[in-house]
C-alpha cells in the first residue's frame, strides 16, 4: 500500500459562513483556524493547503469573557523609535472589528508561507451582509 498525497486538482474546496454574533472569540478563531487550515478534511496533508474558504459576518457582535474587555490591549510597532502603540479592545471593537478576528485567527494558523496563504481565505464583515453569494456558501453552525 502505498502513501496517498492530494494532487492540486484533487482538492475542492468549499465556502463556510460563520456568524460571529454572540460567539466567543477563542473558541470562533479556533474552530475556524481548523477549517482554514483544513485539519477537518480527510485529505489533510501538513504540508498542502487543502482548507476551505470561510466567510465571518457580524463581526462587530463577538464576545469576549471575563475581564478582558476591560483589560485587553493590543500592540502594534511601527518602526521607530518610540513607535510603540497601544489600542483597548473597547476602542479597537468600535474602529475595527474585523481586525480583532483577523488577528485571533491568524495567531492559530502556521508562522510560514503556508499560513500567510490560509488567512488568504479568511473574509470577515462587520455586518450580515457579504459579496460572495455567487460561491454559494454553506451556513457553518458552532456550538454556543
Amino acid at each position: 500500500m502505498s502513501t496517498y498525497f492530494p494532487k492540486q486538482g484533487d482538492i475542492v474546496r468549499k465556502w463556510h459562513v460563520v456568524d460571529a454574533s454572540g460567539q466567543t472569540l477563542g473558541r470562533l478563531s479556533s474552530l475556524v483556524s481548523r477549517i482554514l487550515s483544513g485539519k477537518n478534511n480527510p485529505r489533510y496533508t501538513p504540508f498542502l493547503d487543502t482548507g476551505d474558504h470561510v466567510i465571518v459576518i457580524n463581526a462587530e457582535k463577538i464576545k469576549i469573557t471575563g475581564m478582558k474587555a476591560d483589560q485587553k490591549m493590543y500592540h502594534h510597532y511601527t518602526g521607530y523609535p518610540g513607535g510603540i502603540r497601544h489600542e483597548e479592545y473597547k476602542k479597537r471593537l468600535v474602529r475595527k472589528p474585523e481586525e480583532i478576528i483577523r488577528e485571533a485567527i491568524h495567531g492559530m494558523l502556521p508562522k510560514n508561507k503556508l499560513g500567510r496563504n490560509m488567512i488568504d481565505k479568511l473574509m470577515i464583515y462587520r455586518d450580515d451582509k457579504h459579496p460572495h453569494e455567487a460561491q454559494k456558501p454553506q451556513p457553518l453552525t458552532l456550538p454556543l
